[in-house]
C-alpha cells in the first residue's frame, strides 16, 4: 500500500442545505492537504421530503458499500451552540443530534452555508466565473461571498496564512437600503405590510416576487406571475414590461447592496455565488448593477479596484463544507 493511500481520509458526507434544494456529496481527500474529491453527488428538492433525515437516508442507501461516520452540513440559517438553527428559509427543523442518532454517525458538524461557500473560493477556476466589474485579479485581502437564493447569504474570507479564516454573517437580515425614488416607493409599500424589511425580502428568489408584486401595486396592475422563475423567464423573454422592470430593480438594488457590503467589510474582491444569479448572468452584466455598485460618492475610486465576479459552480457549497472540515481540528486520518 502506498503512502498516499495510507494517508487518505475516510470518506464523509458533505451537504449544502438550502431553502429550495439539498445537495449532498460523498467526499474523500488525501491527508496531506489535498483538495476534496467528490465520489458521489445528488441533488434533492426540499419540498419532496418530510425532513433532512429522509433525504440523507435516501443518499446513504445509494452509496452501497461506502460506510460513513461523519457528516458536515452547510445550512442556511444561524447555528446556535446547542445545535439548533435559527432560520427563516428551511421547510423543516434541523437537528444535528437527531441525525447523528438516526444514522449512527460519530459526528455531525453544522456550519453556515455561506461560510462553506467562502471556504471554496480559492478552488475556483477561471472558467467558473463571469467578470462583472473591477480588475480580473483581486488584490490580496479579504473577499466577500454573497448570493440571493431562497434567502440572502453572505460571508467574508479573511487571509491568515495558508488557509484563511471565514466570518459568517446574517447580512440578509439587515435592513434594506434604497437609493432611487422608485425603490423608496417600493420600500414604503413593503413597510405597510411589515415593520422590518430585511435585505433578503427584496434580494432573493422570493424577494424578486416581492418586488414584482409591489411594483404591480404601484402601477395599478394585477400580477400575472406567482413564482420567481416565471418573473425571470418573462423578463428575459422581453414580452412583459413589469417583469423586466422588477428584474431591473432587483439588479440595481443588488449592485447598491454589494457596494455597501464591500465598504463595510473592506474587501478587495466579491464573488456572487449561486441562487438565481447564474440564470440572469447576461442580464445582470448589462443592468445598472455596476453603476449602482460604484455609486458611493468619494469611495467610487476605491470600489473601482474591487473585483466582482459571478460564480458558476453548482457544487460550491458541498465542496466548501468539505474544505472546512478538512481544515478543521475534527479530522482524523
Amino acid at each position: 500500500m502506498t503512502a498516499s493511500i495510507q494517508s487518505r481520509i475516510a470518506p464523509f458526507i458533505a451537504a449544502d442545505v438550502g431553502g429550495t434544494h439539498v445537495r449532498i456529496s460523498l467526499v474523500a481527500a488525501d491527508g496531506d492537504g489535498g483538495a476534496p474529491q467528490v465520489l458521489a453527488y445528488s441533488k434533492f428538492r426540499c419540498s419532496d421530503y418530510a425532513s433532512l433525515g429522509d433525504i440523507l437516508a435516501e443518499f446513504i442507501a445509494s452509496l452501497g458499500r461506502h460506510p460513513v461516520s461523519v457528516a458536515v452540513i452547510a445550512s442556511a440559517g444561524y447555528p446556535l451552540a446547542d445545535g439548533t438553527v435559527i432560520t427563516n428559509n428551511l421547510p423543516w427543523p434541523l437537528s444535528p443530534r437527531e441525525l447523528r442518532e438516526r444514522f449512527g454517525l460519530d459526528a455531525v458538524h453544522l456550519i453556515n452555508d455561506f461560510e462553506a461557500v467562502a471556504n471554496a473560493v480559492n478552488q475556483l477556476g477561471s472558467s467558473e466565473v463571469l467578470q462583472l466589474c473591477g480588475p480580473a485579479q483581486a488584490a490580496p485581502g479579504p473577499l466577500l461571498v454573497l448570493g440571493p437564493g431562497t434567502g440572502l447569504g453572505a460571508a467574508v474570507w479573511i487571509p491568515t496564512g495558508r488557509r484563511g479564516v471565514v466570518l459568517a454573517t446574517e447580512a440578509g437580515q439587515a435592513a434594506l437600503a434604497v437609493g432611487t425614488e422608485l425603490e423608496m416607493q417600493l420600500l414604503q409599500h413593503m413597510l405597510g405590510q411589515r415593520s422590518h424589511v430585511p435585505i433578503e425580502h427584496a434580494l432573493s428568489g422570493p424577494g424578486l416576487l416581492n418586488l414584482y408584486q409591489a411594483l404591480c401595486a404601484l402601477r395599478g396592475a394585477a400580477p400575472v406571475h406567482a413564482r420567481p422563475g416565471e418573473i425571470t423567464a418573462a423578463a428575459l423573454g422581453g414580452g412583459d414590461p413589469l417583469a423586466r422592470e422588477a428584474l431591473e430593480v432587483f439588479c440595481g438594488l443588488l449592485g447598491s447592496t454589494v457596494g455597501d457590503m464591500a465598504l463595510l467589510y473592506g474587501v478587495h474582491g466579491v464573488y456572487l455565488a449561486g441562487g438565481i444569479l447564474p440564470q440572469i448572468g447576461r442580464f445582470l452584466a448589462g443592468s445598472r448593477f455596476r453603476e449602482r455598485f460604484l455609486n458611493k460618492g468619494s469611495m467610487r475610486e476605491a470600489l473601482e479596484r474591487v473585483s466582482v465576479k459571478l460564480v458558476e459552480h453548482g457544487q460550491l457549497g458541498v465542496i466548501g463544507a468539505a474544505s472546512w472540515y478538512l481544515g478543521s481540528e475534527f479530522v482524523e486520518q
